[in-house]
């Protein structure tokens, strides 16, 4: 537990220069200002940081736009990228004349999960072990303009690279199309980066244990340890931080995208989650898989709603270029013990200590304060509520025949269908005021804007197959 009084003397101790305040936008972009440390005392951890809410899009009006950044002391650590010695805070928004958490904040909304868990008597405490996917590019151009719409990146150790004339010759190493789980180096050229991006990662305090490379050409994961809601929330975004950030001093770009490239492996985060009551596994028990009934229930109040969630663990257009039915991606609204076919999987494991549900369609697109506070309470309305999941699904979901296929029913096809979801299903997520009317409907008018301009857009695809028709 680290204190307010603590961290003013470890400024002064330290001599730390600036105090970086970092806070989340409704779509999941990090955001900072950055204050002179010699005005930082043990009141200014109290008192918090004014700052113009009407430029963060979705948040208040410019007649209303003031509100106050609270630093958490606890989220404290040394930021590795600043030529200036930082000490970067995790803050929540908190409305000025009341002191009250803004509603529309991400980051208090998982605050308010976590505290709504505790009430419902269902457990003390939630545990999640996300596990965000991400590609590595040399070079990356794309233009939206009136008359032109394009995109290309490039790596050299992508697949496509396999006959490219290079200065220094073409040496013939690289994982081909879908090869990329895992050889060793030379065929795997990620691994001097993805090591520092890790030990980065531990430097500045997360839990982390492995790397590797992923399926796709030019596509990695590294590996988190589990952690509290509102804790692996803020290790997501330092996650995504360090990534973006190593890449960039080693002159490359790193995405988080979930489909960047045709015809090979989206980006998916699997989300790893379960609870304790009273020091105990809630999710351990004597039923299938070695569950609980409470697991169980979860699991059911998870499918059940699922297509809701979409909005939220899969907030993008993009996002549905990876969930597309008839390939490998977790579209079926099915679970099973150890079957990667299926949308929710039950990890195996000896001890009931980490028996877990890993849900599988997310994708770290996602702003991870929301879509792990609404999974939450997802499963939590399955358990309030007893919604049994159905019969497990232990075969391999791919390769059902197509009257089979058809009772299972799928995540949505599309960002349009996620939010008319949302619309038609969201009272789940207003209990224990942990989500508001107000957030969702605020978040959804800035979805509704990229849905729009997505489908306004000509694709170059449509060129191809329509230009002379």
């Amino acid at each position: 537990m680290t204190t307010a009084a603590e961290l003013v003397k470890m400024i002064k101790d330290e001599e730390i220069a600036y105090v970086d305040l970092r806070f989340t936008d409704p779509r999941g972009k990090m955001q900072h200002v950055t204050a002179l440390s010699d005005i930082v005392d043990e009141d200014w951890f109290t008192e918090g940081w004014m700052f113009d809410g009407s430029s963060i899009a979705g948040w208040k009006s410019i007649d209303q736009s003031d509100m106050k950044l609270i630093p958490d002391a606890e989220s404290a650590y040394i930021d590795p990228f600043y030529a200036e010695k930082t000490l970067a805070l995790f803050c929540t928004v908190v409305e000025p004349d009341t002191g009250e958490l803004y509603d529309r904040d991400p980051r208090a909304t998982a605050l308010k999960a976590e505290k709504y868990l505790k009430e419902s008597g269902v457990g003390d405490a939630s545990f999640w072990g996300p596990e965000a996917e991400f590609f590595l590019f040399d070079d990356v151009r794309f233009q939206v303009a009136i008359n032109k719409v394009s995109y290309e990146v490039d790596a050299q150790d992508g697949s496509w690279n396999s006959d490219t004339d290079y200065e220094m010759g073409n040496m013939g190493h690289r994982p081909g199309l879908k090869g990329g789980y895992f050889p060793v180096n030379p065929t795997d050229a990620g691994q001097d980066i993805r090591s520092e991006m890790l030990s980065t990662m531990k430097r500045i305090g997360m839990k982390v244990d492995k790397h590797h490379h992923e399926v796709a050409s030019c596509q990695h994961e590294l590996g988190m340890i589990f952690g509290g809601l509102v804790e692996q929330a803020d290790n997501l975004q330092k996650y995504k931080y360090v990534i973006h950030n190593v890449a960039h001093a080693y002159g490359k770009t790193a995405t988080f995208m979930p489909k960047p490239i045709k015809g090979d492996n989206g980006t998916g985060m699997h989300v790893n989650q379960s609870i304790w009551k009273d020091g105990k596994p809630l999710f351990a028990g004597d039923q299938y898989a070695d569950l609980s009934e409470e697991a169980l229930w979860y699991i059911g109040g998870i499918l059940r709603h699922a297509k809701a969630l979409n909005a939220f663990t899969n907030p993008g257009t993009n996002s549905y270029k990876r969930l597309i039915p008839g390939f490998e991606a977790p579209v079926l609204l099915a679970y099973s013990a150890r079957n990667r076919s299926a949308s929710i999987r039950i990890p195996w494991t000896e001890s009931p200590k980490a028996k877990r549900v890993e849900t599988r369609f997310p994708d770290p697109s996602a702003n991870p304060y929301l879509a792990m506070s609404a999974l939450l309470m997802a499963g939590l309305d399955g358990i309030q509520n007893k919604i049994h999941p159905g019969e497990a699904a232990d075969k391999d979901l791919y390769d059902l025949p197509p009257e089979e296929l058809a009772g299972i029913p799928t995540v949505c096809g599309s960002l349009r269908e996620a939010l008319e979801s949302l619309e038609a299903d969201h009272e789940f997520l207003l209990k224990g005021n942990v989500f508001t009317r107000d957030q969702i409907e605020g978040y959804m008018e800035l979805k509704w804007q990229e849905v729009y301009a997505y489908e306004h857009t000509p694709h170059p695809i449509e060129y191809q197959m329509y230009y002379s028709c």
